[in-house]
């Protein structure tokens, strides 16, 4: 994977660059000119480009739409500290195919790439409820619905803590099961469901109210 790396922190760049070195992934370029970050892109033809929100001399979002202008199909990461619905609905709209936070685990940076590379469409888990907003997903709900009722109770409640952005070791660590178990269990979720990531599952849940329903059976 050939990875280009825009953003004005050079603290931050480096040590980025260094850890995904470190993980057998290329660096084509780490740059905190936004001027010279359009130019390396244009020669080099990353498999993704991962970009600031907030910079200097041209912000995230015109860089991205500048970017997308003059690459349709190529893949374009937000990486930012910025959890704001507004700044995640416009990198959507303007072509972003992820919106990840600057403080995720590495393992799951790294395994969110994997995922961009391959054409899906990824953003942080905890903001699953901000993207619910942004996504105009009403057909694939409804598409949804009829699966839902497939759900067991204990994958209903492991889809509901996905909601609430929980990783795996979370979950396990709330419902006193292993990693192993959550991870069969997310798996019959997403099958069930029909979606890809534990992002779209988690749109899925707190679009139809799912979690919020479940919380007023169990109060009554």
């Amino acid at each position: 994977m050939r990875v280009l790396l825009i953003d004005d922190h050079a603290l931050f760049r480096f040590g980025l660059q260094e850890l995904l070195e470190r993980r057998g992934i290329q660096v084509v370029a780490a740059l905190g000119d936004t001027a010279m970050g359009l130019k390396r892109v244009a020669e080099t033809l990353p498999d993704v480009v991962l970009l600031d929100m907030r910079m200097p001399q041209l912000d995230g979002l015109e860089m991205l739409r500048r970017l997308r202008a003059a690459h349709p199909a190529m893949p374009i990461a937000m990486l930012t500290t910025s959890a704001e619905e507004r700044d995640v609905i416009e990198s959507l709209q303007g072509g972003a195919q992820g919106y990840l936070l600057k403080d995720m685990e590495p393992d799951a940076l790294i395994a969110a790439l994997g995922e961009i590379v391959q054409g899906r469409t990824v953003v942080a888990p905890e903001l699953a409820v901000v993207l619910a907003k942004a996504v105009q997903g009403e057909a694939a709900g409804t598409a949804a619905e009829g699966r839902i009722a497939d759900l067991t109770p204990r994958e209903h409640e492991i889809l509901c803590h996905l909601a609430e952005g929980q990783s795996n070791k979370a979950i396990a660590r709330r419902l006193n099961i292993s990693d192993g178990t959550v991870k069969l269990h997310v798996k019959a979720i997403l099958r069930k469901l029909d979606v890809h990531s534990r992002v779209e599952a988690a749109v899925i849940a707190v679009e139809r109210g799912l979690c919020e329903r479940r919380s007023s059976r169990d109060l009554g």
